[in-house]
């Protein structure tokens, strides 16, 4: 069975609980010492019109820290077109100190960390609350891993649900066949591959003009992501199955991060807390109203930005979640363990498989 969305005047009603709980959190006292002051350099988020940027990372991180330390933290936020960063070199940044804090899909920085790939598997997580079990199971997997390399991940999050932007018209999963597709990671590639697709790379800033130009035909992104950057002008349909989250996560330095003072490093783990909270709840509402902004139903459009010329709506035909979990089982899962290696299947099993209802090597 496809997911359904939760109704939408429950996803507004989180969108205005959202609003008031980042007002509570401007308004509380310092809760820190006073001492000497404090910079925090962070980059986060792939755009900087992302409500993850505008709604939370602006002011939760940026002006929540400064507030609730009585100005003792500033923290100079900035996105990443903002500091010129593509994505895959998040976790470098982080790792040589250039940054405090950075933000980033885990598929995204995969390359130096294959586990991380683990986490939200292109097909395994249909539905936005199993995408948040298995990352919360994960994430003391994850921190073993990144540890080695100087690096903690201190919160997950996710992006509004990641589907199918396309500049030809498609009906079914089926026309992707022969497609170029712009994937976002290495497992969705594996599962555009085993559709009949041909994944493409192309970094995300540069999707806009490869569907413009042709040069891909599709672009995988979030329902939400994807209206931020203004992929419906270059794009006529819309393909409404989650595939993935894109789930994320804001990593710090560790060197840095142990340096701190403990008063200092609770109020900041305190707000990341906070932040997860909020991102995940943002994500549930985005995916519904970046797929009513982008076909032009002006009322379940709340967020995100009404387009002008509205993209054609595919809804899933037919039991569609039962061949990508098909394809997921047989590609996209084999793939990412012979790509991390035999311990990450043992990992999987152990610690996804009782989430998913899925185990690595079943047939």
């Amino acid at each position: 069975m496809t997911p359904v969305p939760a109704p939408r005047h429950r996803l507004i009603a989180a969108s205005l609980a959202l609003a008031g709980l980042i007002a509570a959190t401007g308004a509380a006292a310092q809760t820190i010492p006073p001492g000497p002051k404090i910079t925090i350099s962070a980059v986060t988020q792939v755009a900087p019109t992302l409500p993850q940027y505008t709604r939370i990372d602006q002011p939760l991180l940026r002006d929540g820290l400064a507030q609730k330390s009585g100005g003792r933290i500033e923290v100079n936020l900035a996105s990443w077109p903002e500091r010129n960063v593509n994505g895959p070199e998040v976790l470098r940044l982080v790792r040589s100190g250039q940054v405090d804090i950075a933000a980033g899909p885990l598929t995204t920085v995969s390359g130096d960390v294959p586990m991380l790939d683990g986490v939200d598997l292109a097909g395994m997580n249909l539905d936005i609350r199993q995408a948040r079990r298995v990352a919360d199971a994960m994430l003391p997997v994850a921190n073993r891993e990144l540890e080695r390399l100087g690096i903690k991940l201190i919160a997950t999050y996710p992006f509004s649900g990641q589907m199918l932007f396309c500049r030809k018209p498609i009906a079914s999963l089926a026309d992707i066949k022969g497609l170029k597709i712009r994937t976002n990671g290495p497992s969705a590639a594996d599962l555009v591959k085993a559709l009949g697709g041909q994944p493409v790379s192309v970094a995300f800033g540069e999707v806009y003009t490869a569907l413009e130009r042709g040069t891909v035909d599709c672009g995988i992104t979030g329902s939400g992501s994807g209206n931020g950057v203004k992929w419906p002008e270059v794009s006529t349909h819309l393909f409404t199955l989650p595939l993935s989250w894109s789930t994320a996560g804001y990593y710090v330095n560790l060197a840095w991060w142990n340096k701190l003072d403990a008063p200092v490093r609770a109020l900041i783990e305190k707000t990341f807390a906070d932040i997860q909270e909020q991102q995940w709840a943002l994500g549930l509402a985005a995916t519904q109203d970046g797929i009513d902004c982008n076909v032009g139903r002006a009322e379940g459009c709340k967020i995100h930005t009404l387009v002008k010329r509205p993209m054609t709506e595919v809804k899933p035909q037919g039991d569609v979640a039962a061949t990508i979990r098909k394809e997921m089982i047989e590609d996209v899962l084999p793939a990412w363990v012979k790509r991390c290696g035999d311990r990450c299947g043992t990992v999987y099993n152990e610690v996804i498989a009782p989430i998913t209802g899925i185990r690595y090597g079943a047939r």
